[in-house]
């Protein structure tokens, strides 16, 4: 295993699944997000489900927490392996000419997603662990809050602009992640030259889809909060 990580190609595959795995997590985040746009009440019925099944909670949840983990550290490694490289082709070669912006800047986009990742777990994650393994509290349920709290406290996350305008500007650094990143993956497990155009014209679609729609979501909550 060791070795396996040691090689160029076994810290790329790794890098792929990670990436792959954060990309279906990211899909079914949205989806259940999404239902808050639409029924209140549906999204408070599945948000308690998942945030209270004990494999949820006790057995993906650490994994996504160590598949977030990974991801960001093993794209940091292949970054600094890559700098030595990148420094003798671009002695021989225009490092503009050769590849595109999102590729080059993909450290940076990362780091803005990370930055995201930890406003996003003082805003969710952090209280949601403090309700539930602190205080014990795994009703689901606030005093003065009628029904279960998580779309009460999803809108009153999102009253300040400046959050919002956050959250926004973060998806927009997601977006231009992945626009490099998807194609990447697969490329990284073996896909084909012929299936390239494909598999970015799907990497496309989502990776603008999948951003602008956790937006609309920041902003549809901002305009109707109570």
């Amino acid at each position: 295993m060791g070795g396996f990580f040691k090689s160029s190609i076994g810290r790329k595959v790794a890098m792929a699944l990670s990436a792959f795995f954060l990309m279906f997590f990211l899909l079914q985040h949205f989806v259940i997000n999404s239902l808050s746009v639409f029924s209140a009440e549906l999204f408070n019925e599945v948000s308690h489900f998942m945030g209270t099944n004990w494999l949820i909670q006790f057995v993906l949840q650490p994994v996504l927490i160590f598949g977030v983990v990974f991801h960001f550290v093993m794209g940091f490694v292949l970054e600094l392996k890559n700098k030595s490289a990148r420094k003798i082709t671009y002695a021989k070669n225009n490092g503009a000419a050769n590849s595109s912006w999102m590729s080059r800047n993909m450290v940076w986009s990362g780091l803005a997603i990370l930055a995201f990742i930890v406003l996003h777990f003082i805003d969710f994650w952090f209280p949601e662990i403090n309700t539930k393994f602190i205080k014990g509290d795994w009703s689901g349920v606030h005093e003065g809050v009628e029904g279960y709290r998580y779309f009460h406290e999803l809108q009153g996350k999102f009253v300040s602009p400046v959050r919002v305008a956050a959250y926004a500007l973060a998806f927009v650094f997601l977006a231009l992640h992945l626009l490099h990143g998807f194609t990447s993956a697969f490329q990284s497990m073996g896909a084909t030259a012929g299936r390239k155009k494909t598999l970015q014209n799907i990497g496309k679609a989502y990776s603008i889809v999948i951003p602008v729609g956790f937006i609309i979501i920041a902003i549809f909550h901002h305009l109707n909060h109570h």
